[in-house]
């Protein structure tokens, strides 16, 4: 069982549903801020995430999205418009 790394993010328009939300995702993050996770899952259990999560969503007015991390991209440095490891055509992008 394979676990990568991927990123929740919901937008909710009730409070109490976002609560919901909120308490489920902190078993399953590794940190997060609002309403943008971190969590290292494998397949099964982003599955499983997501059958927990839409029991408490309203699926006309709610939006949840799961985005796998992919480990090998160069990351950009931030501070001081430093631009370090990135390949030429994206030095551009900050």
């Amino acid at each position: 069982m394979e676990r990568r790394p991927a990123v929740v993010a919901y937008d909710i328009t009730e409070d109490r549903t976002r609560r919901a939300a909120l308490r489920i995702l902190r078993e399953w993050r590794l940190d997060g801020q609002r309403s943008v996770h971190e969590c290292l899952l494998s397949a099964a259990e982003a599955a499983e995430l997501f059958v927990q999560l839409a029991e408490v969503l309203d699926t006309d007015t709610d939006r949840l999205l799961l985005a796998w991390l992919h480990t090998r991209r160069p990351a950009l440095a931030r501070g001081k418009g430093r631009v370090s490891g990135v390949p030429e055509p994206l030095r551009h992008i900050r």
